[in-house]
C-alpha cells in the first residue's frame, strides 16, 4: 500500500515536472492521495532529482584529451584571428590617425595663410588710412593756405577798391579845379586883351 502511494506519487510528479514545479496540491490531485502522503513522497521525489543531478559520470582520458585537444585548436584559432584583427585595426587606426595628423597639418596651414593674408591685408588697408589722412592733412593745409591767399586777396582787392574811389575823388577835384582855373585864365585873357589893343589903336 505504501509503495503504490509513492510510485503514484512519484508518477504524478514526473508528469507534472514536464511542464511545471510540481506542488504538495497538484501531486495530492493528480496521484489521488492524502496531503500528508502527497507532502512526504514529493519530498523524496526532490530529494532523488537534486542527487541524481548531483552525480556527474567520470570522463574517460580519450574524451578528455580529444576535448583538450579541440579546445586549444580553438584558442589557436582564435588567437590567430584576433592577432589578424588586432593587426587590421592597428593598421586601419594607424592610417586614420596618419590621414588626421594630415588634415590637421593642412588646416593648420590654411589657417596660417589665412592669418598671414588677414595681418597683410590689414597692414595695407592702414596704410592706405594712413596716406588718406596724410593727403586729407595736406589738404587741409593748402586749403587753409587758399583760405589766407584769398582773405589776403579780398584785403588787397578792397584797399585798391578804396585806393580807386580816392584817386576818383582826387581826380574829380583836380578836373574841377582845373576847369576853374581854365575860366579864370581865360576871364583874365579877355580882360588883358582889350587893355593891350588899346595902344595900337
Amino acid at each position: 500500500m505504501t509503495s503504490s502511494v509513492k510510485d503514484r506519487v512519484f508518477t504524478a510528479a514526473e508528469q507534472i515536472s514536464a511542464e511545471r514545479r510540481p506542488t504538495v496540491s497538484t501531486v495530492r490531485a493528480a496521484a489521488g492521495v492524502s496531503n500528508a502522503d502527497a507532502t512526504r513522497y514529493l519530498k523524496e521525489w526532490n530529494e532523488e532529482k537534486l542527487a541524481a543531478g548531483g552525480q556527474v559520470a567520470a570522463t574517460p582520458p580519450t574524451l578528455l584529451e580529444q576535448a583538450t585537444r579541440l579546445a586549444a585548436a580553438c584558442w589557436a584559432e582564435a588567437s590567430t584571428q584576433a592577432a589578424e584583427r588586432h593587426t587590421a585595426v592597428e593598421t586601419a587606426w594607424a592610417q586614420e590617425r596618419k590621414d588626421k595628423d594630415q588634415e590637421i597639418a593642412e588646416l593648420v596651414a590654411d589657417l596660417d595663410k589665412a592669418a598671414a593674408e588677414k595681418e597683410s591685408a590689414a597692414a595695407e588697408f592702414q596704410a592706405r588710412i594712413t596716406a588718406l589722412e596724410s593727403g586729407a592733412k595736406a589738404l587741409e593745409q593748402q586749403l587753409a593756405a587758399l583760405g589766407s591767399e584769398l582773405q589776403e586777396a579780398r584785403a588787397a582787392e578792397r584797399a585798391a577798391a578804396g585806393a580807386t574811389a580816392e584817386a576818383e575823388k582826387k581826380l574829380a577835384s583836380a578836373e574841377a579845379r582845373s576847369a576853374t582855373l581854365e575860366k579864370v585864365h581865360n576871364a583874365l585873357l579877355q580882360r588883358v586883351a582889350p587893355e593891350a589893343k588899346a595902344p595900337g589903336a
